[in-house]
């Protein structure tokens, strides 16, 4: 039975009910060193019938493990992000560690904050979706790595940092699924959650230069679609690429305004599930139905795109795998092993169903 009192007990106690040296209750208590097991025992029964619980910084401070990973995503609301941290908790958890996760909302100034907040908890890795768009822009993730904290990237890489990152491979997904739409006989695509600049890119090299100056996902993706686009040996037009914040409400105002065009896409491809959402809310106002008037792709498949009428055709990330493999590549570094850092990238599957018909057969509107 644990004793009832109000200040927590002290290892010194715990060491004077069981018998024995305050540094072998230490020892016991914060796991290191050797104990006898007949020793271990009794300082476990005292602990156990005074309340003691063991302080985790003062244990870490003191052997320089913490037995915690910590966890940085951009937004714990996302499932894509839920699905993530939960390969990533389970493997941790497979190897007797405990996971913080923070969120930034995809703000860089909160996740050095989150990164100072791990560091100062001295865990003993650190995975994180950055925001960061390069390595200047990095500094508190070198940081860790000079505090002797592994890190590992997830969902994106960061230009310049020689860090192992767990990705998968956006460029030919998107490049999958434009070409889906291009197969079928699309040549006016929509391209859905593109720079988030107020001056729509009038030239190709300036369009990818802007890409390439914000998150790696988003390039990538972009890139994906101009490659469809060359394939098929078909001209870019820029006013079929979405620009300003990355929000649902403007993903709905950008729709609506290439629905308007005089030559309006027959097809559209949305590169996050809030791009999704948007488009779909300004197709509704529009009356636009998918897919008699306009073809649709989403990217990440969820649950709710199955069940939409129609079903929804999307692009599925293996979410738990990549954070599986995140926390896998991380305990790697953490045991010490020497080795180059690594792009791990993992592939996704289109998942089709019913939001894809010809243009022949789409009525006008």
């Amino acid at each position: 039975m644990v004793s009832e009192r109000s200040v927590p007990p002290t290892i010194s106690e715990v060491a004077a009910a069981a018998g024995v040296g305050r540094s072998t209750a230490a020892r016991t208590l914060g796991g290191y060193g050797y104990v006898s097991p007949e020793l271990r025992g009794r300082v476990a029964a005292a602990a156990a019938q005074l309340g003691y619980r063991t302080n985790a910084l003062a244990r870490s401070m003191s052997t320089g493990v913490s037995q915690t990973i910590g966890v940085i995503i951009a937004d714990i609301a996302n499932p894509f992000f839920g699905g993530v941290v939960r390969g990533i908790s389970d493997a941790s958890r497979a190897h007797g560690f405990e996971t913080l996760v923070l969120s930034t909302h995809e703000d860089l100034a909160e996740e050095i904050a989150a990164t100072d907040v791990l560091i100062d908890k001295r865990v003993d890795g650190i995975i994180v979706a950055s925001a960061a768009l390069d390595a200047a822009s990095a500094g508190h993730i070198r940081q860790a790595g000079e505090h002797g904290i592994p890190v590992v990237l997830v969902d994106r890489a960061v230009a310049g940092l020689d860090l192992d990152a767990v990705v998968i491979d956006n460029r030919s997904a998107a490049r999958d699924a434009v070409a889906k739409l291009i197969a079928v006989g699309h040549r006016r695509i929509g391209f859905v959650w593109g720079p988030p600049v107020d001056e729509r890119p009038r030239r190709r090299r300036e369009l990818i230069d802007v890409a390439t100056r914000n998150l790696w996902t988003d390039g990538e993706r972009l890139q994906g679609y101009l490659d469809a686009l060359d394939d098929a040996g078909m001209v870019l037009d820029t006013d079929l690429i979405m620009v300003g914040r990355k929000t649902e409400e403007n993903a709905a105002v950008e729709v609506a305004r290439m629905l308007a065009s005089d030559d309006p896409p027959t097809a559209l491809f949305c590169t996050e599930n809030d791009a999704v959402t948007g488009t779909l809310l300004a197709l509704r106002a529009a009356g636009v139905r998918v897919p008699s008037d306009v073809s649709l792709i989403g990217f990440d498949d969820n649950s709710w795109a199955a069940v939409m009428e129609p079903p929804l055709t999307m692009i599925e990330q293996p979410t738990l795998a990549l954070g599986t493999r995140a926390a896998e590549v991380l305990f790697t570094a953490i045991e010490g092993e020497p080795r180059a850092p690594e792009l791990h990238t993992l592939n996704t599957r289109l998942v089709e169903r019913s939001s894809v018909m010809p243009p022949s057969t789409q009525n006008d509107r």
